[in-house]
């Protein structure tokens, strides 16, 4: 995922090429390419009018619904008191035409609002090749996440993935020790062995991980799995690293084992937590170690994509790469 700070009209140019260079490498026909330069302009511009500046993302996506190309605008500006008022067509507050967010929603074929006084403002736009605008809401159950590299490198040394086996979900989150490539390499290489050895139980899965990282420089890892027969989670945590759950407004903090996975993992276990719906956040130490989301009411109701992008908007350190994975059940 790449990250664009906007701040001016040289910041929307740099999304709009952002947005376009991706769908380039994407194999986007022209139409879609289209609709994806005009959302990132009209969301950057967004930002510069109302926001007070602030940062897109642009990257690709895959869910069980579709895959294609997000672009997420963020901001900390005076925030929204009422987003449908500010999706009619004509609605302004800067003396524009007031068409902005109007566009975006006619050229996606999803769109997602977070917005509160005085907190800020943030916007999920997607676009999958063929799919029209408004087609389909995601299901219920669904996740999303973000990662960013450190300031000044080229790659992230997180990562992400997810696997479904009938209606268990398995959640992983990786950081690779320092940055840069041989960071990204470790990552990566937890992601294939998670996939490799999915069927496996949660320890015995993070144990096939640790053993296979012995070749790199090795990572913090987090594994969450929700089996809905059991209603429970079970995790297992190595390193810098945390998992937590919200369930009816409650925070549930998962605890991580001391260590680095294909280091010196000394122990290996899973915890169990009672879980039947709500929303479950893996995160690397890119974010704050102590926070909450208790600010934003109705979080929950959003897209996991969405979510992700907000905590990483509020919380990154700023120092570190920074991943966010959020699942809703």
């Amino acid at each position: 995922m790449k990250s664009v700070g906007v701040n001016d009209q040289s910041g929307v140019a740099e999304a709009r090429r952002a947005a376009t260079d991706l769908a380039q490498k994407a194999g986007f026909a022209d139409t879609d390419k289209g609709k994806l330069a005009l959302i990132a302009t009209e969301l950057a511009t967004n930002l510069v009018k109302h926001g007070s500046g602030g940062e897109i993302l642009v990257g690709t996506y895959e869910d069980n619904e579709s895959q294609g190309i997000e672009i997420i605008a963020l901001d900390k500006g005076a925030g929204m008191s009422n987003v449908a008022a500010c999706l009619e067509d004509g609605y302004s507050t800067a003396g524009t035409a007031g068409r902005g967010l109007g566009a975006v929603v006619r050229q996606s074929h999803f769109v997602d609002i977070g917005s509160w006084p005085g907190l800020g403002t943030a916007v999920l736009a997607r676009v999958a090749p063929g799919k029209l605008a408004a087609e389909k809401p995601p299901s219920i159950s669904t996740w999303g996440g973000v990662s960013l590299p450190k300031a000044g490198e080229d790659v992230c040394g997180d990562a992400w993935t997810v696997s479904d086996n009938g209606t268990v979900r398995t959640l992983l989150v990786a950081d690779g020790l320092g940055h840069g490539p041989e960071a990204a390499e470790a990552s990566v290489e937890a992601v294939r062995l998670f996939h490799r050895y999915g069927g496996h139980s949660v320890p015995d899965l993070m144990d096939y991980i640790h053993s296979g990282l012995r070749s790199t420089r090795g990572a913090a890892v987090s594994i969450a799995r929700f089996d809905p027969a059991t209603k429970k989670i079970a995790f297992s945590g190595v390193g810098n690293i945390a998992g937590m759950s919200i369930v009816g407004g409650q925070t549930k903090r998962m605890v991580s084992m001391p260590g680095t996975a294909g280091f010196n993992a000394r122990k290996i276990q899973a915890f169990d937590y009672p879980f039947e719906r709500g929303l479950v956040i893996l995160y690397s130490d890119g974010l704050a170690s102590s926070w909450t989301t208790d600010r934003y009411p109705d979080l929950a109701a959003l897209h996991p994509s969405l979510i992700a992008a907000i905590l990483y908007r509020d919380f990154t350190r700023h120092r570190d790469d920074a991943t966010v994975l959020v699942a809703k059940w």
